[in-house]
């Protein structure tokens, strides 16, 4: 068959596989031909604002000038080279940040492509700790339900067995153990029973658990779950009396999302293990980071074969570190912090009194997040083509109307997008 007459959106129609969507009957999508500031202008030159920091990764915004330089001078000098037996210096820059911004004891990095594959390199890391301590029994992953880690193999073996995207793999899947998601709200004083299903299971079967894996605070994909940073601080708490590690899945929350630089500050803990992603370079390139404590790394080496069996071609990549090393400048200049807390004002304020709705379920909002929990399944591309006509730019998901917009968007911007979701309920 001949494409050649096909125009751009039929021939995306007919060839192009998109994230979650079908190849017998595709979501609409809408062509991108430019992107400045909050927003994305469409291929008919309308302007709509994005609600979404293209999936919580554009914290800067669109066309960021010191992001732009940094990706110019960067691929001037060189684009790639192989990080095996060969370093350079934006890795060595990024590095030494990740290290100085994130939670005290984390003094190894480990550069991956994406936020699955940090994931993977996580548990594989968690994985060979335990194997080379001589204890390759503790070879299961305990995690609470409602969890989202990624869409590879071993993250998908973590997320939530039956609510998750990934159930009709379960048979496939390792087999992990799973806790009740945790229930007592952010805002909620604490409720001591919320942890005692997961202290059960860890008293049963700490003795092949290699690993807690979560999302702190804030459960991303999985439900959009805001939950109390007690929960958080017991699970430490219960890692370190029953010699399990803690990995903490910090790709959606990282980087100021929730209102702390990373979530573990909600409950002033850290991790054995972190995981970075999406923020980390504002949106513009794929690159993640798995950091560890000192413990971690020399303990994964402590045994044969003597060094950690993971090493992704475009590791380190020079142009990704670059422009992230400019993403990082930029959050440590604290101008986040403002916004982040001005976006949540405005939040609370605009989407609270949707709770009376009678199609509204639940509204939760934390730092720069914003969610919508409907009473039943969304049509998305009705209540998404109802979006577009407002100017904005929203992707639902279930029952879930959630924003995360850019933490540069002004209160104009951010009014449209909450004004669209309380007309959207009515679609």
């Amino acid at each position: 068959m001949s494409n050649i007459n096909l125009s751009n959106q039929e021939f995306d129609r007919q060839h192009i596989w998109h994230p979650y969507t079908s190849a017998v009957n595709p979501l609409p999508c809408y062509e991108v031909i430019g992107a400045q500031g909050v927003k994305l202008t469409l291929a008919d030159h309308r302007q709509i604002v994005d609600g979404m920091s293209s999936w919580w990764a554009a914290i800067h915004g669109y066309n960021h000038p010191d992001l732009n330089a940094a990706a110019k001078t960067q691929i001037d000098a060189f684009s790639h080279v192989m990080f095996g037996g060969i370093t350079h210096q934006p890795a060595v820059d990024l590095c030494r940040s990740l290290i100085e911004m994130t939670p005290e004891g984390l003094e190894r990095v480990f550069l991956a492509d994406s936020g699955s594959v940090s994931v993977e390199v996580a548990m594989k890391m968690a994985l060979q700790y335990w194997a080379c301590q001589g204890a390759s029994e503790k070879h299961k992953f305990i995690s609470p339900r409602n969890g989202y880690h990624g869409d590879t193999f071993a993250a998908m073996s973590v997320c939530d067995p039956v609510n998750g995207m990934h159930s009709l793999f379960k048979d496939v899947l390792a087999n992990q153990i799973f806790a009740p998601a945790p229930q007592t709200r952010f805002d909620q004083v604490w409720n001591e029973d919320d942890i005692l299903p997961l202290q059960e299971l860890i008293e049963t079967h700490h003795n092949e658990i290699a690993a807690l894996i979560l999302e702190p605070i804030v459960q991303g994909a999985g439900g959009m779950r805001i939950y109390h940073p007690e929960y958080l601080h017991r699970c430490r708490q219960l890692c370190d009396q029953h010699n399990i590690l803690l990995i903490c899945d910090e790709i959606a929350t990282g980087f100021g999302r929730t209102g702390k630089l990373f979530a573990c500050e909600h409950a002033q803990i850290g991790p054995d293990i972190l995981c970075l992603g999406k923020a980390l370079t504002g949106g513009y390139v794929t690159l993640a980071a798995t950091l560890c404590t000192e413990d971690v790394a020399l303990g994964v080496c402590a045994g044969e074969p003597g060094v950690f069996m993971h090493g992704p071609t475009y590791m380190g990549n020079p142009l990704a570190c670059s422009i992230a090393n400019a993403s990082l400048k930029l959050i440590q200049q604290n101008h986040w912090q403002d916004q982040v807390a001005a976006i949540e004002i405005q939040l609370k304020q605009e989407l609270t009194p949707l709770k009376d709705h009678h199609a509204v379920a639940d509204v939760r909002v934390l730092g720069a997040i914003g969610v919508v929990e409907c009473k039943k399944t969304v049509d998305v591309a009705k209540i998404q083509r109802h979006f577009v006509d407002q100017g904005v730019w929203i992707r639902p998901f279930g029952k879930l109307i959630y924003i995360m917009p850019p933490y540069i968007i002004g209160s104009e911007d951010l009014t449209k997008l909450t004004q669209a979701i309380a007309t959207g309920l009515s679609v």
